[in-house]
């Protein structure tokens, strides 16, 4: 009875050594994510929020220049996103108007039209000009830009543009935005926008916006047909490549990038803080129960699973073709501007791209950041701004700037 009770004690004893065994593989087996590694990372200024506007393209191209600033020794200025929609608005409704109501009223645009509006009406400091003139303490377009489309019909229906009407775009605008000074004191001194503007020393012939795709030739400008470039301006083409030798080239040598493209893939993940252009089909990467449970799930479901995966993702090779049937087939969209400020590598040694998003800090752990990898950028990049010194010689050469 006794050598009995000893097995069965032995026996109870091994399968807990057994158990603590599989807890302890299956600890060790946790996910590890995506483990970064800075190689990069150039100074810019605290992340803002554009909450409920589709302003991204001021709050990306206002950061890119604020860094600009940072390179020049010129110090850190908090600018003024809205001094610079204000009078975009002034624009489009002009070009509206003679386009006899088929211009492009929405909130949206591209860097060029910040740098445009900054040549004619010139700068204000954020602390001048907040641009929230109404009971809100985010921002918040959704009445003001029902107004516009309102205010804007009438003169097209009359065909003539009266006092009136310029007096109510102004209304309308200084009663949500606020009333621009004609001056103001900042740090001591007394300046106008354009004295303000001035003294920043930014000149507006150093940037240059570039662009890929195959349906105008490269080393030339051409127009790209996205709904937000009413303006109509002609960009650079290179082929993708030479996109992303400009970005390492750029970030290298301490310049940063205002970065337009496509986030509405489901590889965009602003809450993991990573955008990725994953290939479900290369789960041969990975282990053989990773493989069986993927093929067991449906495309959606395994892109809901990319984020959950012990390692980095596999991700698609981009071709200049491939780029250029996601942007005919309209899957590659206009949708957002951000600024890139540097590189990091995952722990597979695959490069991403350091990102400041315009939707606050509180949407993810990241602090308002994300990473992009070369992937993704190559397949969903629409254009990039830089300075152009940013760009290496040899394209510098091609393109003739």
């Amino acid at each position: 009875m006794k050598s009995k009770v000893i097995s069965i004690f032995l026996i109870a004893i091994l399968c807990l050594n057994a158990s603590a065994q599989r807890k302890k593989v299956k600890k060790d087996e946790q996910p590890e994510g995506y483990k970064f590694t800075t190689v990069v990372s150039l100074k810019t200024t605290p992340v803002k929020n554009q909450s409920r506007t589709g302003t991204c393209w001021c709050f990306a191209t206002t950061s890119f220049f604020e860094s600009e600033l940072i390179r020049m020794g010129k110090g850190e200025y908090d600018l003024s996103e809205m001094f610079i929609v204000r009078n975009n608005y002034i624009d489009r409704l002009q070009d509206n108007y003679l386009r006899r109501g088929r211009g492009n009223l929405g909130p949206g645009s591209l860097a060029h039209d910040w740098n445009e509006v900054f040549s004619e009406y010139g700068m204000v400091p954020e602390e001048v000009y907040t641009g929230i003139n109404y009971d809100s303490e985010t921002h918040n377009h959704s009445e003001l830009q029902a107004f516009i489309n309102a205010i804007a019909e009438i003169p097209v229906k009359r065909k003539h543009r009266s006092d009136e009407y310029y007096e109510l775009v102004d209304a309308v605008l200084d009663t949500y935005l606020g009333e621009i000074p004609s001056s103001f004191n900042y740090k001591g001194q007394t300046f106008t926008p354009q004295s303000f503007a001035s003294n920043l020393g930014i000149n507006m012939d150093d940037y240059v916006e570039i662009t890929s795709f195959n349906h105008f030739p490269f080393y030339e400008k051409g127009e790209i047909e996205v709904h937000d470039n009413w303006r109509h301006e002609d960009m650079y083409n290179v082929p993708i490549d030479d996109i992303i030798k400009i970005m390492d080239y750029a970030l290298e040598n301490g310049y940063t990038v205002d970065w337009d493209g496509d986030v509405s893939e489901k590889g965009f993940s602003h809450t993991n803080g990573v955008a990725i252009n994953p290939d479900v089909t290369k789960t041969e990467d990975f282990s053989e129960t990773d493989r069986a449970r993927f093929e067991d799930m449906s495309t959606a479901e395994r892109l809901e699973e990319v984020y959950k995966f012990e390692k980095p993702f596999p991700e698609a090779d981009v071709t200049q073709e491939k780029r250029q049937e996601g942007y005919e087939k309209f899957v590659t969209t206009d949708d957002h501007l951000m600024h890139v400020t540097g590189i990091v590598k995952d722990q597979n040694g695959t490069k991403y791209y350091i990102t400041k998003n315009s939707w606050g800090t509180t949407r993810n752990k990241f602090g308002g950041y994300l990473n992009m990898s070369v992937s993704y950028v190559k397949a969903k990049v629409i254009f990039i701004m830089v300075h152009k010194d940013a760009v290496p010689d040899d394209i510098r050469d091609k393109l003739g700037i």
